[in-house]
C-alpha cells in the first residue's frame, strides 16, 4: 500500500516542487532583463497581473477541489502582502543593484525561512539531517553577502534586498500551508489579484513610468508562468508533502536562475560565488535524501480537500465510488500504523 522513501506522495510532491522551482528560477534573470530601468512597484504589478490572468484558466470545477471560504481572507491578505507585494518589490529593486547570478543564488535562503517557520508554526519535524541542510544554506548565504560586500556597497545592498524578498516569501510559503487544501487556482487568483491591486496603487502614488509595450508583455508572461503557474505547482507540492520539504526542493530554483543568468550573459561568477552556491547545493541534496518512518496514530478527523481512495488514508464509502481526485466533507476514523510519511495534512503529529 505504501512505497519507500521518495515514492508515492513524496515523489509526486518533489516533482511538483521541481516544476515550480524551474519556472520561478528562470523568471529571476528574465525579470532583471525586462525590468531594467523600471520602478519596483510597476514591475511587481505586471508580474502579478500575469499571475492573476493565468489563475483564471487554472481553476478547477467545484466538485474537484475544496473552495476558499470567507474565513480564509485574513490569511490571503497576509499572503498577498508578503508574497505579492513586499517579496517581488524587494526582488525587483535588488535585481537592479546586484548581479543576476548572485541574486538567484541568494533566493535559496527562502527554503531556510520556510523550514524554520514551518517548524515553529506547524510543528513540522526538523531532524539532524534537515538541520544540517539548513545550516549549509545559511552558510552559503553568508558567503554570498560577503562576496558582494567585497565588490561594493551598492551590490551588497541589492543582495540584502533580495534577502528581504526571501524572508517575505518564506512567511508567504508558510502561511499558504493553511490553504494548500483549497483549490490552488482559486488561491493563486485571490493572492495575485490582491497583490497586483496594491502594487498598481503604489506605482501610481510613486509616479513610476510605464514600460514599453514589449517589456510590459514580457513581464506579464513571466508573471503568468514564473509566479502564477509556479505557485499553483508549489501549493500542490505542499499538499503532497508539507511546507518545509516543498521549500527545500524549491531551493533548486536559484541554481536554475543562476544558470539562466549565465545563459543571458551574466559573467559575474567568482570563487566566492561558487563556494556559496556549492554549500547551498549540498544543503538541498542533504534535505532531499531524508527518509522518515515510524509508528504513528491518527485521531478522528473531519475535513474537506481533494483526495483519492487509493492512498491508504481515505477508506470511506460512496454510493457510487468516484474515480480519481474529488472533494467533499469526509471523516477519518482513528488508526495507528507505520509507513514512510511526510508532514502533509494527515501527518501533523508531534514527535
Amino acid at each position: 500500500m505504501y512505497g519507500g522513501p521518495m515514492r508515492g506522495p513524496a515523489l509526486r510532491g518533489a516533482l511538483l516542487a521541481l516544476g515550480a522551482a524551474g519556472l520561478f528560477g528562470l523568471s529571476t534573470p528574465l525579470v532583471q532583463r525586462f525590468g531594467q530601468g523600471l520602478g519596483p512597484f510597476i514591475t511587481a504589478a505586471l508580474l502579478y497581473v500575469g499571475a492573476a490572468a493565468v489563475a483564471i484558466v487554472l481553476r478547477r470545477p467545484a466538485h474537484r477541489e475544496a473552495q476558499l471560504r470567507h474565513t480564509d481572507l485574513p490569511r490571503l491578505l497576509a499572503m498577498a502582502g508578503m508574497g505579492a507585494v513586499l517579496g517581488p518589490v524587494a526582488l525587483a529593486w535588488g535585481l537592479q543593484q546586484t548581479s543576476g547570478a548572485s541574486a538567484s543564488l541568494m533566493l535559496t535562503l527562502e527554503a531556510l525561512f520556510t523550514a524554520v517557520l514551518a517548524w515553529r508554526w506547524y510543528g513540522e519535524v526538523i531532524d539532524k539531517r534537515v538541520a544540517a541542510a539548513m545550516l549549509l544554506l545559511l552558510a552559503g548565504g553568508v558567503v554570498l553577502v560577503a562576496e558582494q560586500g567585497r565588490i561594493g556597497q551598492v551590490q551588497m545592498l541589492g543582495l540584502l534586498a533580495v534577502l528581504l524578498a526571501t524572508a517575505a516569501w518564506g512567511v508567504d510559503n508558510t502561511l499558504s500551508r493553511g490553504v494548500a487544501e483549497r483549490d490552488p487556482g482559486q488561491v493563486v487568483w485571490a493572492k495575485a489579484l490582491l497583490g497586483s491591486a496594491a502594487t498598481v496603487s503604489l506605482a501610481w502614488l510613486a509616479n513610476e513610468t510605464m514600460p514599453r509595450p514589449s517589456d510590459a508583455l514580457a513581464l506579464l508572461v513571466i508573471g503568468a508562468t514564473g509566479y502564477g503557474l509556479s505557485l499553483r505547482l508549489y501549493l500542490l507540492a505542499q499538499r503532497a508533502f508539507g511546507a518545509a520539504r516543498t521549500g527545500s526542493v524549491f531551493a533548486s530554483a536559484p541554481f536554475i536562475g543562476a544558470a539562466g543568468a549565465f545563459a543571458l550573459g551574466d559573467r559575474s561568477a567568482s570563487w566566492f560565488m561558487l563556494l556559496g552556491g556549492g554549500l547551498m547545493a549540498l544543503g538541498v541534496v542533504l534535505h532531499l535524501s531524508e527518509s522518515h518512518e515510524h509508528e504513528h496514530g491518527h485521531e478522528a478527523l473531519e475535513h474537506e480537500h481533494a483526495h483519492r481512495h487509493d492512498d491508504g488514508h481515505h477508506g470511506h464509502s460512496h454510493v457510487a465510488m468516484p474515480s480519481g481526485e474529488h472533494s467533499h466533507w469526509h471523516r477519518h476514523d482513528p488508526v495507528r500504523h507505520s509507513h514512510p510519511h511526510v508532514p502533509d495534512v494527515h501527518h501533523l503529529h508531534p514527535h
